[in-house]
């Protein structure tokens, strides 16, 4: 039986908000294991900083005759990538933490791979790869926290739809190119 969620009294609620108020938005109601998914953050905010920079590598190398609009299409997915580890880091802000920009040991932390890629298509497979990769990374976090944290899982669902995107427009770049790549 699904049992209604019984609704805490407005007295209640009040005192509760006026405990631990140095902790801003997590709050007693807050269930998931806080240092765990600021862990799980920053591991994510590593993922979407590789991409940043492998994309920006990629935009930078294109080279070849269809090099000019694949370019274009890798400089908006690390700026996309940028805003999604914008997000991430104040997210983690926001749950108590400190998001980690350290260069030391970040492909370490990331889940996704820095592989430069030499040719378009390179480039290209290794982004989507590093896309799916993401795609599964987010996919099971959302799972992970349930109904835990639905403020991390809403914005993790927003960045999941735009990791897709960026899949699929990647797979599509893919089948654009000659069989001569």
């Amino acid at each position: 039986m699904n049992a209604k969620p019984v609704l805490t009294d407005l007295k209640t609620l009040r005192t509760q908000a006026r405990k631990h108020i140095e902790k801003g938005a997590v709050t007693a109601g807050y269930s998931a294991d806080r240092p765990l998914v600021l862990g799980l953050l920053n591991e994510a905010l590593a993922t979407e900083i590789v991409c940043v920079l492998r994309y920006r590598r990629h935009h930078f190398m294109a080279r070849g005759i269809h090099a000019k609009s694949i370019a274009d299409e890798f400089l908006v997915h690390s700026n996309e990538e940028q805003g999604h580890a914008d997000q991430l880091a104040q997210r983690i802000v926001q749950l108590g933490g400190e998001p980690d920009f350290s260069p030391d040991g970040l492909t370490g932390r990331s889940h996704a791979e820095y592989v430069a890629g030499t040719s378009l298509l390179e480039m290209i497979t290794e982004d989507l790869v590093a896309e799916r990769i993401a795609i599964d990374s987010y996919r099971e976090l959302i799972q992970y926290l349930g109904d835990q944290d639905p403020t991390t899982s809403q914005m993790l669902k927003q960045i999941l739809v735009m990791e897709e995107k960026h899949a699929d427009e990647l797979a599509d770049l893919v089948e654009g190119l000659p069989a001569q790549r």
